[in-house]
C-alpha cells in the first residue's frame, strides 16, 4: 500500500458501461478540487461491454475480479486498493461521487465506518422502488439496530466510507449483496470500529436496464444474513418463550383443565403444550451451540458467548439435572402401572386422568435423557475455551 495515497475511491463494475465514465469523472473531479491524494479503482466483475477500456480511459484503475457477486467484487477491490481510506460507491450513478467531502471529514476525524444514510439525505422521485422504500429496506434495518444494538439508520446504502486497514481486520466473507450487512453487523459487533452516518442523497440510476439488484432474494438473503448472525434471536428469545409457555401451560393443565367461556382445555392441550417444552428446549440449547461454534471459527467476536458459562453449567450438574428428571418420570409411570395392574392389565376406567400423568412423565423421562445428552456435547464444545 502506498502511503502518499490516501484514499481510494472504489465502484463495483458489472457492465455499468452507461454510467461509469460519469462515476469515475465526479470521483476525479472530487480528488481534484478537496486536493486530496487519491485514486478511482474500479473492481470488475466480468464486463463484457467495454467498462473496463471506458474506465481506463477516464484515468481510473481496474482490477479484475473472477469471483462473481458484488461482496467478492468489493473485497478484491478492498484488497488491491492502496489508500487509507476507501469510499466505495454503485457505479451508476445513483451517488454522487463529486460530494463526498462529509465522508472525508468524518474518516480524518478517526472514524473507521462513515455509513451513508439515504433516509437523511434524501431520496429523489422514482431513484428507489416503492417496496425497498417503504418496506425492504425499513424493515431490515430496524431488525439490524434491534438485533446487533446499532445505531445506524440505512444498513443497506451502498455509499459508505471506513479505514482500509480495520475493515479488512472483520474478515468479510460474503460474495453477494448480503455483503453491505455484514460489514455493518461485523463493526458493530467488534469493540474495536468505531462507526458514524452523514445524510446521503440518493438519485435515480442512468441506467437503461434493470439493476442487479433482485427485491425478495436479495431481501431474504440480507434477512437470513441477520438472523444467522444472531443466535440469540434466532434461537434463544422463541426458544424461551416456547419453553416458559410450555411449562406454564403444562402445569396448570396437570392439575385441572382450563375452561375459557365455551373452550375446555384438556390432555390434548396437554400433549401439545409438552411439546413446546421439547421444542423450547432444543431451541435453547441450540442457541448455546451455535455461538460457540461462531465465535469458535471467528465468525462472532468472544464477547458474543459468555463463557462463564461452562463454570455454572457443568458436565456433572447438567448429569445430575438429567438424571433427576428422568427419575421423576420413572416415578410417575410406576405410579401409573400401579394403576394398570389394579385393573388387571385391562381398559383404564379414567384415561383422562392416567393421561393428564402419562403425558408429563414421558416428557420428563425424553427431557431429561435430552439433557444428559446434551451436556456431554456441551461439555466437549467447551474443552478449548475451558483450557485457553
Amino acid at each position: 500500500m502506498s502511503p502518499e495515497i490516501e484514499l481510494t475511491i472504489l465502484m463495483p463494475c458489472l457492465n455499468e458501461a452507461e454510467t461509469l465514465a460519469i462515476c469515475v469523472r465526479k470521483a476525479q473531479k472530487f480528488l481534484t478540487d478537496y486536493q486530496v491524494t487519491g485514486e478511482v479503482l474500479i473492481a470488475d466483475n466480468g464486463s463484457t461491454d467495454g467498462s473496463q477500456q471506458i474506465a481506463t480511459v477516464n484515468g481510473a484503475r481496474v482490477v479484475a475480479i473472477t469471483a462473481k457477486g458484488y461482496g467478492a467484487a468489493l473485497i478484491g477491490g478492498i484488497e488491491a486498493a492502496r489508500g487509507k481510506y476507501i469510499i466505495m460507491g454503485d457505479s451508476d450513478d445513483s451517488y454522487d461521487f463529486s460530494a463526498l467531502e462529509s465522508f472525508m471529514q468524518k474518516l480524518r476525524e478517526g472514524y473507521d465506518l462513515v455509513m451513508g444514510n439515504r433516509f437523511k439525505g434524501g431520496i429523489e422521485k422514482e431513484a428507489m422502488p416503492f417496496l425497498h422504500r417503504y418496506l425492504g429496506n425499513p424493515v431490515l434495518s430496524f431488525i439490524g439496530r434491534l438485533f446487533f444494538k446499532s445505531h445506524i439508520g440505512d444498513f443497506h446504502c451502498g455509499l459508505r466510507g471506513f479505514n482500509r486497514e480495520s475493515i479488512q481486520c472483520l474478515d468479510l466473507r460474503t460474495s453477494g449483496m448480503e455483503f453491505a450487512s455484514e460489514m455493518i453487523v461485523k463493526a458493530s459487533l467488534s469493540e474495536k470500529i468505531t462507526i458514524t452516518e452523514v445524510p446521503t442523497k440518493l438519485y435515480p440510476d442512468g441506467r437503461s436496464r434493470p439493476p442487479h439488484l433482485r427485491t425478495w432474494r436479495d431481501g431474504w438473503r440480507h434477512l437470513r444474513f441477520l438472523l444467522l448472525y444472531s443466535p440469540k434471536w434466532l434461537f434463544l428469545i422463541p426458544g424461551l418463550s416456547l419453553l416458559l409457555i410450555g411449562i406454564a401451560l403444562s402445569f396448570i393443565l396437570i392439575l385441572h383443565p382450563i375452561n375459557i367461556g365455551n373452550i375446555r382445555l384438556d390432555i390434548h392441550t396437554l400433549l401439545y403444550s409438552c411439546s413446546m417444552i421439547f421444542i423450547g428446549f432444543q431451541c435453547v440449547t441450540f442457541y448455546y451451540f451455535a455461538s460457540i461454534f461462531a465465535v469458535r471459527e471467528g465468525l462472532l467476536p468472544e464477547k458474543s458467548f459468555p463463557v462463564h458459562l461452562f463454570d455454572f453449567f457443568t458436565l456433572e450438574r447438567g448429569v445430575l439435572v438429567g438424571i433427576t428428571l428422568v427419575l421423576i418420570g420413572i416415578c410417575i409411570t410406576v405410579q401409573l402401572f400401579r394403576v394398570w395392574t389394579h385393573n388387571d392389565f385391562g381398559d383404564l376406567t379414567n384415561p383422562v386422568k392416567t393421561f393428564r400423568l402419562a403425558i408429563p412423565a414421558v416428557t420428563l423421562f425424553v427431557l431429561g435423557i435430552q439433557v444428559i445428552l446434551y451436556s456431554f456435547f456441551y461439555s466437549i464444545l467447551g474443552l478449548k475455551t475451558i483450557h485457553s
